[in-house]
């Protein structure tokens, strides 16, 4: 197992994104701490954790308040001996459908603060704990991309931009200590959309077409490659985004 004895903490753990990602981690041997807003889906993703053999812990939190991030991470490096992993995910509140033109501005904003705040606030808290280890891998997920004509993603790009901003900083600063920071970068996942969202369809369509491999990435590519990050075997990646578009982003 890749990942047997480490401890992940997965913020938006009750997400399609956040549990794949969770069962991933769990299937290659992680002990997993979801947390959330919402205990609901952060126990369904949990069941099917527990269902496949797996270990799992919840704990309904906002990841934008530093204080109970700040404990939680705490209260897992005390009960699990290390916070080996941290993987925020959670929504940031875009809009998504409107031209830049005719947007409000808290709109705009909403997810770039959004994004900004909580990934200084968990990345902070995992650091703390992965400093003592001198280990631990940070992961975010998005990463920037292009821009076709016609689409309104309102501040999503921009939040995507400063987490990568973020990224390399911290990458930087915390390199010294033996802590990765590694974004996957993705060019939509099909799966994740919610059901009976309008326009889904035609979404889905949209990601795929634009693929090289005229197949979008999955939700179990997504987890494969959240493990693949957070092992051994990419132990010399850092400062870097693992693409897993389908060839929808190009690297140059």
């Amino acid at each position: 197992m890749l990942l047997n004895g480490r401890n992940a903490v997965v913020y938006g753990g009750g997400g399609s994104i956040g549990g794949a990602a969770a069962r991933a981690f769990a299937r290659e041997g992680a002990r997993v701490f979801l947390a959330g807003r919402n205990p609901e889906p952060l126990e369904a993703v949990a069941e099917q954790i527990r269902d496949a053999g797996g270990l799992v812990e919840t704990a309904v939190l906002d990841a934008l308040n530093q204080h109970a991030v700040n404990e939680h991470a705490d209260d897992v490096a005390a009960s699990a001996g290390s916070v080996d992993i941290s993987l925020n995910v959670i929504q940031h509140g875009d809009v998504q459908g409107t031209p830049m033109s005719a947007m409000y501005l808290e709109d705009y904003l909403r997810p770039v603060s959004t994004a900004v705040q909580t990934t200084f606030i968990t990345a902070q808290a995992a650091a703390r704990h992965m400093m003592e280890q001198k280990s631990g891998v940070i992961l975010a997920f998005g990463g920037s991309g292009t821009q076709e004509p016609g689409q309104y993603l309102g501040g999503l790009i921009t939040a995507f931009e400063a987490i990568e901003a973020m990224r390399r900083q911290l990458a930087v600063e915390l390199g010294p200590h033996g802590i990765r920071v590694v974004t996957l970068r993705s060019g939509g996942i099909p799966e994740s959309l919610p059901p009976g969202m309008e326009g889904g369809k035609e979404i889905a369509e949209a990601i795929r077409e634009a693929t090289m491999l005229k197949r979008a990435a999955t939700l179990e590519d997504v987890g494969n490659a959240a493990v693949f990050a957070a092992s051994d075997m990419a132990s010399s990646v850092t400062a870097a985004t693992i693409n897993i578009s389908a060839g929808a982003l190009i690297d140059w």
